[in-house]
C-alpha cells in the first residue's frame, strides 16, 4: 500500500492587515503519496503559494494557520516548535522558491549557497562537498560547473539562478519537494532538462513534488494528479488527463481558454518585413506648448539616400556583437565571452518583432543594445539617421524619449516608494512635459488606457497584484508616446488569465497607436500570437528567421525543432470555451 507523505486536512489560512482578518485559504485537504506528483494550480491571489508555504511554515509575519492539520511522514506539524521545523526544511521538505532575484544571497558565491545546505544538515563536508555541488549545477543543466561554482548570484541570468535554486532544493535529496513555480524564468529546453532530473529523483529515490504553477500545459504534462485553486478553496481535482480533457468546473475551463497554445488559430495578418504597416497618430490631447514641452528627437526621421529602403524601418540593427570580460578563476586573469555575435535585424513601424530563445542565447542583451543600456562592441543600431554608438548624450536623452522598455519583474522595476500616479507621471517629470496639472490629466488617461481604474493612483506597487503591478509599468512606458516598446518577458511571470489580459492589452494599444514592439520571450506560444517576425537566438547567434505561419509550420534548423518539441503539454487537447471575460460561479 501506498504510504501518504503529505496530508493537508480542512486547512485555512487568514492574513492580519490592521484589524481585520483576511481568510486567503479556506478548509482545503489533499494528499500527496509517495513518489507521487500533484500540480496545484490557479491565478495569482488563488492561495495556492499560501497554502504551500504552511506546509513548511514559511508564511509571512502576519499570516497563520487557524484551524486543520498539515500531516508530514504521518506527523502534525502545523504547530511544532520552530527549532524542529528547522531541521525538516532542506533536509526531509525541500523548497524550490519563485523568485531567483531576491532568494539568493548578493555577497555569497553560489558554490558557497549550494554547499551551505548540505553541510548544515550533515550531509557532506569539505571536498565532498565540492563535488556534489558540482553534480548538483551539472544535474540542473550549468554549463562548467567548477567555473560557475565560483561566481556570484549577479553573474548569473535570471534562467541560471533558477537552476542554482532549484540545485539547492535539491541537495539533500527530500522525501518532499515543493517547487513553487519552479519554470517560470526558463526556456523550454532548459525547462524539460530541469522537469526530466526532477521526474528521476521521483523515480530513484521515491521523492514527492507539489509543483505550485500557473502553466497549465506544464501541469498537465508533469503532474499525476491536478488540484485546481479558486479564492482560497478547491473547486477541482482529479488525474491530469481527465482535468484538461473533460474540465467539469466553470473556472478550470476559464483557465484552460486562456492558455496560448501552439496550434492556435493565428489571427494577426503577419504582413511581413516589406508591406507597409499601420502608422497611426496617438489618439491623445496634445503636449502644452512652451518651454516645459519636451521637443521630439530627430532620431525619428529618415535619412533621404536610402527613404525608399528604410520608409517603413524604425530600427535597424547591423552585425551587431557584444563582448563581455569575465574573472577567470582566482588568478585574476581575464577571460572573454561573447553574448551576442554578428546579429542584424529590422523593426518595421507598427510591428512586433520578437526575439526568442532559452537563457543565455543573448536576447535581452540584444535588447539592452538598442535600448543603449549596453555598449555595443562592434556594428551599429541605427533609429533613422541617428546611429547609437555615436550619439552624443543629448542625442541619447532624446532618443530614450520613444524607445521604452518594460521589463519582466514591474515589482523590482517599479520605486516602491513611488504611488502609481507618481510612478507613471515620473518620465513626465524626467523630461518636463507638461505643467503638474496637465501630468495629472495624463495619468489619468494612461491609467484608462492600461485598464486601471484612477483610483488606483494613490496605491503603492506592494498593494497591486502582479498583473495590476504590470499594466502601471506599462503606463509608465507609454506615458512619453514612444515609438518603440522593448519588452524584456512583459508575460512570463504572470498566470494565464493576467497574461492573456496583457497580451490583448498590447495588442489594442498596437492598433490604436501605432506602437512597434520589440518582445523578448522563451514562450513560443505567446511568440507565435503577437508576432509579426520572429528570431530565433543560440548562443548569441540568430539562427532562423521568418514569420510565425513559416517558423512554427515548417522550422528548418535543428534548434528550432528542438525548441518546438520542447513545449510542455502536446500530448493533451487543451480546447476550451472562448474567453467571455464572466466570473466563476
Amino acid at each position: 500500500m501506498t504510504e501518504t507523505v503529505l496530508r493537508l486536512a480542512d486547512l485555512s489560512i487568514e492574513f492580519q492587515v490592521g484589524d481585520e482578518s483576511i481568510p486567503a485559504v479556506r478548509s482545503i485537504s489533499l494528499s500527496i503519496a509517495d513518489g507521487e506528483t500533484v500540480a496545484l494550480v490557479g491565478e495569482s491571489g488563488s492561495g495556492k503559494t499560501t497554502a504551500s508555504g504552511a506546509i513548511n511554515r514559511l508564511l509571512p509575519d502576519n499570516g497563520r494557520i487557524t484551524s486543520g492539520q498539515v500531516w508530514f511522514d504521518g506527523q502534525d506539524i502545523s504547530h511544532l516548535p520552530e527549532g524542529q521545523m528547522v531541521h525538516l526544511r532542506g533536509a526531509s521538505i525541500g523548497l524550490v522558491p519563485q523568485d531567483p532575484m531576491t532568494n539568493l544571497d548578493p555577497l555569497m558565491r553560489v558554490g558557497d549557497q549550494i554547499g551551505e545546505a548540505l553541510e548544515v544538515h550533515g550531509r557532506t563536508k569539505g571536498r565532498a562537498t565540492h563535488q556534489r555541488v558540482i553534480e548538483l549545477l551539472e544535474l540542473v543543466g550549468i554549463g562548467q560547473p567548477e567555473r560557475r561554482l565560483r561566481q556570484y548570484p549577479h553573474e548569473f541570468s535570471g534562467g541560471m539562478r533558477q537552476r542554482v535554486l532549484i540545485a539547492m532544493g535539491l541537495a539533500c535529496r527530500p522525501k518532499l519537494l515543493i517547487a513553487d513555480e519552479p519554470t517560470s524564468a526558463l526556456d523550454v529546453t532548459v525547462q524539460r532538462r530541469i522537469l526530466d532530473a526532477l521526474a528521476a529523483l521521483t523515480s530513484d529515490f521515491g521523492t514527492s513534488v507539489l509543483l505550485v504553477t500557473h502553466d497549465l500545459a506544464l501541469a498537465a504534462e508533469r503532474a499525476d494528479r491536478v488540484v485546481v485553486m479558486y479564492q482560497g478553496q478547491i473547486v477541482e481535482e482529479g488525474p491530469a488527463a481527465q482535468i484538461f480533457q473533460h474540465p467539469s468546473h466553470e473556472y478550470t475551463k476559464r483557465l484552460l481558454a486562456a492558455v496560448p497554445r501552439i496550434d492556435t488559430p493565428l489571427t494577426r495578418a503577419a504582413p511581413g518585413l516589406e508591406s507597409p504597416a499601420a502608422s497611426l497618430e496617438l489618439a491623445e490631447s496634445p503636449e502644452p506648448a512652451g518651454p516645459d514641452a519636451a521637443a521630439k528627437p530627430a532620431a525619428s526621421a529618415k535619412p533621404a539616400a536610402s527613404a525608399k529602403k528604410t520608409a517603413n524601418l524604425l530600427v535597424e540593427a547591423e552585425n551587431l556583437s557584444k563582448v563581455f570580460t569575465l574573472r577567470a578563476g582566482q588568478s585574476g586573469r581575464r577571460a572573454t565571452f561573447t553574448a551576442v555575435d554578428d546579429v542584424s535585424f529590422v523593426i518595421p513601424r507598427g510591428q512586433t518583432v520578437s526575439l526568442v530563445g532559452e537563457s543565455g542565447s543573448g536576447k535581452s542583451t540584444t535588447a539592452n543594445m538598442v535600448l543603449g543600456l549596453e555598449t555595443i562592441t562592434s556594428g551599429t543600431v541605427r533609429y533613422g539617421d541617428l546611429v547609437v554608438s555615436g550619439a552624443s548624450r543629448s542625442q541619447m536623452h532624446a532618443l530614450r524619449r520613444t524607445v521604452q522598455p518594460v521589463f519582466q519583474d514591474p515589482f523590482s522595476s517599479l520605486d516602491p516608494r513611488f504611488t502609481v500616479s507618481q510612478s507613471i507621471a515620473e518620465p513626465l517629470v524626467a523630461y518636463r512635459v507638461g505643467n503638474r496639472v496637465w501630468r495629472r490629466q495624463r495619468v489619468d488617461e494612461l491609467l484608462d488606457a492600461v485598464s486601471l481604474p484612477q483610483a488606483f493612483g494613490p496605491r503603492l506597487p506592494h498593494e497591486l497584484s502582479g498583473g495590476q503591478r504590470q499594466r502601471v509599468a506599462i503606463a509608465r512606458a507609454l506615458a512619453l508616446r514612444p515609438e518603440l516598446v522593448v519588452l524584456d518577458e512583459p508575460v512570463s511571470a504572470l498566470d494565464v488569465l493576467v497574461q492573456a489580459q496583457i497580451l490583448d492589452l498590447l495588442a489594442d494599444l498596437q492598433a490604436r497607436f501605432g506602437l512597434s514592439y520589440l518582445f523578448i520571450s522563451h514562450d513560443l506560444a505567446v511568440v507565435r500570437l503577437i508576432s509579426d517576425y520572429v528570431h530565433v537566438m543560440r548562443a548569441g547567434r540568430i539562427v532562423e528567421s521568418g514569420t510565425p505561419a513559416e517558423l512554427f509550420a515548417n522550422p528548418r534548423d535543428p534548434y528550432t525543432q528542438e525548441l518546438l518539441a520542447a513545449i510542455p503539454g502536446a500530448q493533451y487537447s487543451m480546447a476550451a470555451p472562448d474567453r467571455d471575460g464572466k466570473e466563476p460561479q
